[in-house]
């Protein structure tokens, strides 16, 4: 061989080294499956960023585990052992290991007590941990707790549909007689719209009750069928439309000492909403916010817990379009005549100092900014700790906020998206947080003298070794020229730009819900980083009507549904035009919901956009969605028939000229199978092909694996279709 031939051989192979050197790393990573992305899926716990599950003990902080409980020191972090899974099944008594299977759910109601309460299969029990012994047990084993109160250890509960209170002692008291599923105690009422939870509301001393009742016997069945036995049976659903009856709820009272109930006389509870039930801090007097069915006009009426007479009203909140109460208030755990209430009144969620005689002495936050959450109160610094989106929109950072002064001081780095938890005084504060780039990260503070936090976790990131693709953030205007509105973006880990890629657009656009912040992979959906790796890029817009940006962004949707955020959607579209890698002949759209509804709704007025959609659990016409929240956004069918006209999709199934599955739970409670059947129905009479896909059994989201085989076929229908 000549030398020339052996230099090029050996320049040949070397070339071939470095090529293997170079590509040997992304070969050995791994390829996401649902089964590690989807939280259905079988690998799905082994690609959470680490967490820790701590709750308070008074002003010390706890870290709860399988196998033990640790006290954590608040200057070093550094953890001592409390007890163990094994000790409290010794000190229990019990016989059989697994009496108690775990302490994750272990709490600390006495802040200067050595109890722990632990609830679990067979029972709950409250346990002194020093003295290693049971010093209550509850005497309702296999029943359905719906809440405990510590003060005075008395619990209520649901059976057979009605309503019982067992005391400290173990007596019990059958609250009600007529529970059916028409007459029904004890649950969250006007379908857990208003901020509404639950159904009980225990008293700060635990001596009396609240407890809403619902007479739900005049609003019409939805009728749900059953299709598991060997003959399919009825479970209808009670579902109150909008413009038709709705149910009325009453608020009932009882005293533990006196065994009795009375109501609150709140006169005619028809076509009205009773909200925001809180307790004054003797345990006297119950305030309630009370709304008309229009949802335009809010009262806070005062009631005497005892005999159940209204006392007088505090305030008043009305407007033009819609006023939504979401916060009962708050008293001030120092002066028990002031509390706080949450109001958009100025344009924006913000607080508001009031005396209980109605008079509202200062605004206390203010700006355009959302706060996003009371957190509780320091009692010794007398603020207030808040979650904020001061900073900027897509982020939730803490704050204190003096009541004398107002000054706003910072608890946290000012980056991401916060989630605090204080401790019983409000002295000490952990914080959860991650940003864009940090999965999650776990701090220990004072929120007095604000020192620097104790890091208790800074998780590392658990998709290591996996091939990941890439997230970005940006802004566009909206459709009125001046609004901004946020967007993330995922592309393939091996994207180039000088490449034409399919795009899906991923919606969901309406209210008290956004998809883009700036949390860990700027709060991507894990769907959209498997569509990513298979070479699609996804875009996710927050059109105006979504949560967070203040009362004028959301309701400038008012009785037009879907239209507003269309235009939105489409600026969106534009923007995706501007870029050399999106290929404008291979863009989808998908969302579930209300997500499903802007989807056909995209699909079928920009029929020469879309190429193809996937809608899930749609709504299709308003007039077939709840009264509760159908008629906040688009008033009554009757007071509103141009609206429900033209953003019904059945006069669109024409339009359809892309290919479209719709999917659908058989027997979504939310969004009833007859919005999507009616849609088909409207696309076989005009000629057009939808495709159709059930989940037998499935509520309004894909409930364990079958959210793996959803998503499964989500994808594959864009892989068919699109790419």
């Amino acid at each position: 061989m000549k030398t020339t031939n052996i230099k090029q051989w050996a320049h040949y192979v070397a070339s071939i080294l470095l090529l293997m050197a170079m590509t040997l790393p992304m070969s050995a990573q791994k390829f996401f499956t649902l089964e590690d992305l989807n939280f259905g899926g079988t690998n799905y716990h082994n690609l959470r960023p680490k967490n820790m599950f701590l709750t308070w003990w008074g002003d010390q902080l706890v870290r709860t585990d399988v196998e033990d409980c640790k006290l954590i020191d608040a200057k070093t972090g550094k953890e001592k052992l409390l007890f163990t899974l094994d000790d409290v099944n010794k000190w229990a008594g019990s016989d059989d290991n697994h009496y108690v299977r775990h302490l994750m759910n272990a709490t600390f109601p006495y802040p200067n007590e050595s109890l722990v309460l632990l609830g679990f299969r067979k029972s709950m029990i409250l346990l002194d941990f020093e003295k290693k012994q049971i010093v209550w047990q509850d005497s309702i084993s296999q029943q359905n707790c719906n809440e405990w109160n510590a003060a005075s250890k008395a619990t209520v509960y649901k059976a057979d549909n009605q309503l019982f209170v067992v005391d400290a002692k173990g007596d019990k008291e059958q609250l009600t007689k007529d529970g059916s599923r028409n007459i029904v105690y004890g649950e969250a009422v006007h379908r857990n719209e208003f901020g509404i939870e639950k159904g009980t509301f225990w008293s700060p001393n635990g001596q009396r009750l609240a407890f809403y009742r619902m007479d739900q016997s005049m609003v019409t069945d939805y009728p749900q069928v059953n299709i598991f036995p060997r003959t399919a049976e009825m479970e209808p659903d009670k579902y109150p439309m909008a413009g038709m009856n709705s149910h009325k709820v009453t608020v009932g009272v009882y005293d533990i000492n006196t065994h009795k109930t009375i109501y609150l006389q709140a006169g005619d509870p028809t076509d009205r909403y009773f909200t925001n039930i809180a307790w004054s801090p003797d345990s006297k007097f119950i305030f309630m916010q009370e709304l008309n069915r229009d949802q335009n006009d809010c009262r806070l009426i005062c009631y005497d817990a005892i005999s159940g007479k209204r006392f007088y009203q505090l305030c008043q909140e009305t407007h033009p379009k819609y006023v939504e109460p979401l916060h009962p208030i708050e008293f001030l755990p120092w002066d028990s005549n002031l509390f706080i209430m949450q109001s958009q009144r100025d344009g924006y969620n913000h607080l508001y100092l009031y005396s209980i005689k109605g008079e509202c002495i200062k605004q206390l936050t203010s700006g355009p900014w959302v706060v996003l959450d009371v957190l509780g109160f320091n009692k010794k610094d007398k603020s207030i700790i808040i979650a904020s989106n001061e900073k900027h929109p897509l982020q939730r950072n803490l704050y204190a906020v003096n009541i004398k002064d107002l000054k706003r001081t910072p608890l946290d780095n000012g980056e991401g998206v916060h989630r605090g938890v204080l401790s019983a005084s409000g002295a000490m504060l952990y914080d959860k947080f991650s940003t864009p780039t940090t999965p999650n990260t776990i701090n220990l503070q004072a929120t007095t003298h604000h020192p620097s936090p104790i890091t208790l976790l800074k998780a590392p990131d658990p998709w290591k070794g996996y091939v990941q693709p890439i997230f970005e953030n940006g802004s566009i205007k909206a459709a009125d020229g001046t609004t901004d509105l946020y967007y993330r973006m995922v592309k393939p880990h091996d994207f180039d730009p000088t490449k034409k890629y399919p795009t899906v657009v991923y919606v969901y656009g309406g209210p008290h819900a956004h998809n883009v912040e700036a949390s860990w992979h700027w709060s991507s959906r894990s769907w959209e980083t498997y569509m990513a790796q298979k070479g699609y890029i996804i875009f996710i817009l927050d059109n105006r009507g979504s949560e967070n940006r203040g009362r004028d962004f959301e309701q400038a949707t008012f009785r037009q549904l879907g239209q507003i955020e269309m235009q939105d959607q489409i600026k969106g579209v534009e923007y995706l035009k501007s870029l050399q890698y999106v290929d404008m002949n291979r863009l989808g759209v998908h969302g579930w919901s209300y997500g499903g509804y802007m989807t056909i709704s995209l699909m079928t007025n920009y029929p020469d956009v879309f190429k193809v959609g996937v809608a899930g659990g749609p709504v299709i016409d308003w007039q077939w969605y709840e009264v509760m929240y159908g008629e906040r956004y688009m008033d009554t069918p009757q007071q509103n028939p141009e609206g429900y006209a033209k953003t019904s999709l059945l006069s669109k199934a024409g339009n359809l000229k892309g290919k479209l599955q719709i999917i659908t739970g058989y027997n979504d409670p939310t969004v009833v199978p007859q919005h999507c059947l009616s849609f088909l129905d409207a696309c076989i009479k005009a000629g057009t092909q939808p495709d159709f896909f059930a989940y037998p059994g499935e509520g309004h989201n894909m409930a364990g694996h079958s959210s793996v085989h959803l998503h499964e076929r989500i994808t594959q229908y864009f892989e068919e279709y699109l790419k």
